[in-house]
C-alpha cells in the first residue's frame, strides 16, 4: 500500500505546475471515442460540464494520453455548460457500464445521485474540481485558495497595496467559489485596494464575451488611473480583458489571473502586454493524474479521497523577451514549474 501511495504522491508532485485547458479534439456534444486498446480495453467515460478554451483542451489531452498509456478507450461527453445534460450524460455512462468514470467541474446538486448510482454499481468514479463528497470517490483538485492567493498577492505587491480593481469571476463552479473565499480575505487584508466593478459569465465564447464587457467597463472609466488592475479568476476571462485593454490603448492597467496555456504565454509575452502574472497548475498533468487515479481504482489499489495539486506563479518578468516560451519549456524560466 505504501508503494502505491508513493506512486500517486510522486505523480502529484510532478504535477505541481501552472496550468488551465486546451488539447485534443476528443469532445463532442454527445460523446466521442478513442479506441486504441482492443477487445479487452477498459472503457473510460469523461463527463465534462464544458469544453471551452485551451485549458480544457490541454486537460483532455492529458486524460487521453494516460488512458491510452493504460490501453484504455476514452469517450468524452461534453454538456456545453448544461448541468441537466451533464447529469443525463453521467446516467448514460452508468447505464452503458463503463469501467471507469471521470467527472470534470460538476456540482453535487446535479450529479450526487448519478455518482452514487455508479458507486452502487461498483463503477469507479474520480472527480476533478467537483463538490461531491462520497467516501471512496477520490477528488482531484487544484489548490484553488493558493491559486487565488498567489495571483492576488502579486497584484498587491505591484500596486503597493493601493488602487482600483476590476474582478472577473463567475459563481456556480466549485473552484470559483473557493477562489472567491480567498478574494474576500484579500479585500479585508488590503482595504486600500477598492473593487470598482465585477462581472463574469461562463459561455461557449467566454473570452469574446469578457472582451465585450471589459470594453464597456473601460468606457465607464475612461481616464488613466481610473483602473489600476484586473483580477481574472480564469484565463478565459484574462484573455478577453487583455484584448480589450490592448485595443483601447490602456496598457497601464495590469491583468492578474489563474490558469495557463500556450496561447496565454504568447499573450503574456506580447510587447507591452498588460498581462502581468498568472497562477496555475499544468492542465495536461491534471488530466493525466485524473485518469491515472481511476485506473488505480479499477485495479483495486488504495488511493486517498483527496489529491490536491500545488500551483506556481508565472510572472511576465520571468519570461525572456527574445524567445517565445511554451508550456513544454516553461521550466527553463520558472524553476518551480514541473516539480
Amino acid at each position: 500500500m505504501k508503494k502505491k501511495l508513493g506512486l500517486l504522491t510522486s505523480l502529484v508532485v510532478a504535477a505541481s505546475v501552472l496550468v488551465t485547458a486546451c488539447g485534443g479534439g476528443t469532445s463532442t456534444g454527445t460523446g466521442s471515442t478513442n479506441q486504441p486498446g482492443g477487445e479487452n480495453a477498459k472503457r473510460i467515460a469523461l463527463i465534462m460540464r464544458q469544453n471551452v478554451g485551451t485549458f480544457s483542451a490541454q486537460y483532455i489531452n492529458g486524460v487521453k494520453t494516460e488512458v491510452e498509456k493504460n490501453g484504455g478507450e476514452l469517450t468524452v461527453f461534453n454538456a456545453d455548460t448544461d448541468l441537466v445534460k451533464m447529469a443525463s450524460n453521467l446516467d448514460a455512462a452508468v447505464n452503458q457500464k463503463f469501467d471507469g468514470i471521470l467527472i470534470d467541474h460538476g456540482t453535487a446538486e446535479a450529479l450526487q445521485q448519478g455518482t452514487q448510482k455508479a458507486v452502487d454499481k461498483k463503477i469507479p468514479v474520480v472527480l476533478f474540481d467537483t463538490d461531491i463528497n462520497i467516501p471512496g470517490v477520490p477528488v482531484v483538485a487544484q489548490d484553488d485558495n493558493k491559486l487565488a492567493e498567489l495571483s492576488l498577492e502579486k497584484l498587491a505587491a505591484d500596486t503597493n497595496g493601493k488602487g482600483s480593481i476590476v474582478k472577473i469571476w463567475v459563481a456556480g463552479f466549485a473552484p470559483m467559489e473557493k477562489r472567491q473565499v480567498t478574494y474576500a480575505a484579500f479585500q479585508k487584508k488590503y482595504p486600500d485596494i477598492k473593487e470598482i466593478a465585477a462581472f463574469g459569465s461562463a459561455t461557449n465564447n467566454t473570452a469574446l464575451d469578457t472582451q465585450t464587457q471589459m470594453e464597456a467597463i473601460l468606457k465607464k472609466y475612461p481616464n488613466k488611473g481610473d483602473i489600476t488592475a484586473v483580477w481574472a479568476a480564469w484565463d478565459e476571462f484574462a484573455k478577453g480583458a487583455t484584448r480589450a485593454i490592448q485595443q483601447a490603448g490602456r496598457t497601464e492597467i495590469k491583468v492578474y489571473s489563474i490558469d495557463l496555456s500556450d496561447e496565454d504565454l504568447q499573450m503574456i509575452q506580447t510587447e507591452n502586454s498588460p498581462w502581468a502574472a498568472t497562477a496555475a497548475v499544468d492542465p495536461s498533468n491534471i488530466g493525466r493524474i485524473h485518469a491515472q487515479t481511476v485506473f488505480q481504482k479499477i485495479k483495486g489499489e488504495q488511493v486517498p479521497d483527496n489529491v490536491k495539486l500545488n500551483p506556481v506563479l508565472v510572472k511576465q518578468e520571468d519570461l525572456p523577451k527574445d524567445k517565445k516560451v511554451t508550456m513544454g519549456d516553461l521550466s527553463q524560466y520558472v524553476q518551480e514549474w514541473g516539480k
